[in-house]
């Protein structure tokens, strides 16, 4: 494991932390308090036995003494300081700067990830713009009234005899028009103001699950324990769920998420979440183990690992789905794992293989870029999403589970690491076959 430059410092704010001398702490180890003292100010290095020794003391695990600031924190203030070259940022130093003022790095990291949210903010609603058919017909009934009320006002004054009841009839198509095109220019003023009054409005109705769903970390304790539920009291459990999200303003949004409940129940019932839990303990989560106790589909048992608690005994996982276009409908993100809010993800997911090998599951260890690049284990796989039929193609939907890499169960397997990275436009790597735009970051100096 190697060892960061405040190593030292945290161990001082670790035994600060707990009231205990300085003295009493070096004779626990067995060592001179001077050298203590020393590697307390990162002058010396603690070996192994004795860094193991320390964080018993300490009553910590060794690897936050070592690793410090969370990988994931690290990474967003080196992404950070490479957006802009120009100010010549110390990229070398930036775990100083999260170790010793961990807040002010953690508001970095945050305001780094909102420009990130709303750039790609951005390129939605231009997006919209050029392709949204609401706002096409406003701004098509608009100039429709503002041409007819030219037309007519060139012929009121081209200066020719008009016969009188025909003056009054161009007097009142203009009259008409102009209230069209009052009440056109009034449609279009709240349409878009409806979209600016909401901070990071979500832009299709997927979004505004995702924003609910963000903040339940994907688990709806209302939806659990329905499996000997009426479809009428399931129905009505989903129904009074809905009711209480804000954040679902449309009908189309509605009823996507009533779909999402619905399925969630489906996997509830299916799997309890306490026979769930302790299967997966059995198990150590392996997705193909748990398919095969509980006699359903991977994708379930994938929605499920995503979407329960961790707890104490499992790491968390995050969850991605896509359909046969490759666009993302179901995101569950993960620390260190980005997933784009809008646009194309990378081509190098095992998600995107899986779909170009239906039936056959993937298991693949990848690698994000980053200062610390972080390794994840990702198992895909490409199910059609409803029964075959002879007269229509199949419609296959695709899902990656992603969890962080534990050497102790990947060890048997084969291939090399996979590097991926988020989307083209937030991707550092510089060669790379699958680039189709260029990146906002610079290079990874690593």
């Amino acid at each position: 494991m190697p060892q960061s430059r405040l190593t030292g410092s945290r161990i001082r704010e670790r035994r600060l932390f707990l009231g205990q001398k300085q003295s009493a702490l070096a004779a626990a180890v067995g060592i001179s308090a001077a050298y203590l003292n020393l590697i307390e100010h990162n002058r010396r290095r603690a070996g192994g036995k004795l860094l193991q020794d320390i964080a018993r003391e300490l009553n910590t695990d060794p690897r936050s003494l070592t690793e410090g600031a969370e990988v994931a924190l690290l990474g967003a203030l080196q992404e950070a300081g490479q957006r802009m070259p120009e100010l010549a940022p110390e990229l070398h130093r930036s775990e100083d700067l999260a170790g010793r003022f961990p807040g002010w790095s953690a508001l970095v990291a945050a305001q780094h990830q909102r420009i990130r949210d709303l750039e790609q903010l951005v390129e939605a609603l231009s997006d919209r713009l050029t392709h949204d058919p609401e706002l096409a017909a406003s701004l098509h009934e608009v100039i429709s009234a503002v041409t007819a009320i030219r037309s007519t006002v060139g012929i009121l004054t081209g200066g020719g005899d008009i016969d009188p009841e025909w003056k009054l009839r161009f007097m009142g198509n203009m009259r008409d028009e102009g209230r069209r095109l009052s009440n056109a220019a009034q449609g279009l003023v709240q349409y878009l103001d409806a979209g600016a009054d909401r901070d990071m409005a979500p832009v299709v109705p997927g979004e505004e699950l995702s924003a609910f769903l963000d903040r339940r970390d994907h688990h709806l304790p209302e939806l659990e324990g329905l499996d000997g539920a009426t479809p009428d009291q399931v129905a009505a459990r989903i129904d009074a769920l809905i009711a209480q999200v804000d954040s679902l303003q449309t009908s189309s949004a509605k009823d996507v998420t009533r779909h999402h409940f619905q399925q969630y129940v489906e996997d509830a019932a299916a799997m309890p979440l306490s026979v769930f839990q302790k299967v997966r303990t059995e198990t150590a989560g392996d997705p193909s183990q748990l398919a095969v106790h509980f006699h359903q589909s991977l994708p379930a048992v994938m929605r499920r690992l995503a979407f329960v608690p961790a707890g104490d005994d499992h790491q968390a996982v995050g969850l991605v789905s896509c359909d046969g276009s490759g666009a993302l409908f179901l995101r569950k993100p993960l620390p260190g794992f980005s997933l784009p809010r809008f646009g194309a993800a990378c081509s190098y997911w095992p998600l995107y293989q899986a779909l170009s090998r239906p039936g056959h599951p993937l298991r693949t260890v990848v690698e994000m870029p980053g200062p610390t690049p972080r390794r994840f284990l990702c198992q895909a796989i490409c199910l059609p999403r409803e029964a075959l039929r002879f007269d229509l193609p199949p419609v296959h939907e695709a899902f990656m589970l992603i969890e962080p890499l534990d050497e102790t169960r990947t060890s048997n397997l084969e291939g090399p690491v996979l590097p991926v990275g988020s989307s083209c436009r937030l991707c550092p790597r510089r060669e790379c076959a699958a680039r189709r735009e260029a990146s906002l970051l610079s290079a990874d100096p690593t």
